[in-house]
């Protein structure tokens, strides 16, 4: 028996100073989102064809979570569930009784629920060809968004928003996140849905207050890229207030169309760079929730930055005079907010608190601080300079407004 010839590595042409060498290589991501009503009837297939949409011939194993509120509204919605996997049964299996997480921002606060996700998909056999549904707001699909973007490094992810928020924006989104020590959204990660599924049907059981607040990112995104939509959200504000049903539904296909052009094409869907076009406004509403200890809502908050930027636009001459009037009064007329006195707070440098919102915005992505303000309505223009006592100004013109809407 002969032996095989070894074979030698040529090292001749390897150098011995530093080489560079660069990989390259991109993934496409695609996921649907979809608008309907009645998603767990069952002859509604949406939710069964999306969950086999790429193995039809599959039983796929799904584990769902439902925000306390939507539980505590919804009493049949475990009984309509079950019945819609009954009717499905050869595409779709439930692993568990529908879960119930706590909703709102308290789900936020810290690690416990991220923690109780990843010892129910290790103990249920949740893989990555497995599926995590969330039915809820925001705060509940950001929670849960994590818990799935990290157990076995990604496992599906199907959203099912419940607020006009979650449906108009952060639902469609590819963010995941949870608050550390105070700091809004630390941890985190970016992972793309499996799908997003709006139904309109939830809507209706939201408390007003909530319903309303959901709009503020709809007049947001239409001021920084659709100036025809801001015009459309004038001329519609009393339909929009009462809730007149096909009103609220265009408004949310819109904002949620503007949304994911932002995110499919504005070229940072992972926010690499320094730039949040998206967030017009959230500099001060993620502070201003911080320092009324979430005493308003995240909606309210936007309608009361968008107002404090739009102002502000007009002082810093990027914006013409007047056209802040029209942001403010459309904010009013829906019955947002555009002031709150915790915007007076004097933090320990004798200066607003508020303003220490523009290097925690800044910390949050590093490089340059980026901040969206408005040449149009409906052109956004970001600066990297804000000029403070200019910021004060804007916040006294909002209270004198606030001051004089209560007097009238």
């Amino acid at each position: 028996m002969q032996s095989k010839p070894v074979r030698q590595l040529d090292t001749s042409q390897i150098s011995s100073s530093s080489e560079v060498h660069w990989q390259r290589f991109s993934v496409a991501y695609d996921y649907p989102i979809a608008f309907t009503r009645e998603i767990f009837s069952p002859d509604n297939p949406l939710l069964a064809d999306v969950i086999s949409r790429k193995e039809p011939r599959k039983t796929h194993r799904c584990l769902i979570y439902v925000d306390a509120g939507i539980a505590a509204t919804w009493p049949d919605l475990e009984t309509r569930i079950n019945a819609y996997f009954a009717t499905h049964a050869s595409r779709m299996s439930l692993l568990a009784a529908p879960i119930t997480v706590p909703g709102g921002e308290a789900i936020k606060a810290d690690l416990k629920t991220v923690n109780g996700v990843l010892e129910d998909i290790r103990r249920y056999g949740v893989d990555r060809h497995a599926y995590v549904i969330v039915i809820g707001g925001g705060a509940v699909l950001d929670a849960l968004g994590l818990a799935a973007a990290m157990g076995h490094r990604g496992v599906r992810l199907i959203r099912l928003p419940t607020t006009v928020l979650s449906q108009n924006d952060s639902g469609v989104g590819v963010k995941n996140a949870v608050n550390f020590q105070g700091c809004k959204n630390f941890i985190g990660t970016f992972a793309p849905p499996w799908a997003v599924l709006n139904d309109f049907d939830f809507l209706c059981t939201l408390s007003r207050r909530d319903r309303l607040a959901g709009i503020a990112e709809a007049i947001k995104v239409a001021l920084i890229r659709d100036g025809a939509f801001f015009d459309w959200l004038e001329a519609n504000a009393d339909s929009l207030a009462e809730f007149d049903p096909r009103t609220e539904e265009i408004m949310i296909r819109r904002s949620a169309e503007l949304h994911m052009q932002q995110i499919g094409r504005g070229g940072d869907p992972f926010e690499q760079g320094s730039s949040r076009p998206l967030d017009f406004g959230h500099w001060s509403a993620h502070k201003l929730e911080a320092l009324t200890h979430h005493g308003i809502s995240h909606g309210e908050a936007v309608a009361i930055g968008i107002a404090l930027d739009a102002r502000y636009s007009v002082l810093k001459g990027l914006l013409p005079a007047g056209a802040e009037w029209r942001v403010v009064w459309l904010l009013k007329r829906l019955g947002l907010p555009v002031f709150h006195a915790q915007l007076l707070e004097i933090g320990d440098d004798g200066q607003p608190a508020i303003l220490a919102g523009l290097g925690e915005f800044q910390e949050h992505l590093g490089g340059e601080l980026t901040i969206t303000l408005l040449a149009g309505l409906g052109r956004g223009h970001d600066v990297h300079r804000i000029d403070e006592t200019l910021m004060t100004a804007a916040i006294d013109w909002l209270r004198e407004e606030a001051n004089r809407h209560a007097a009238a």
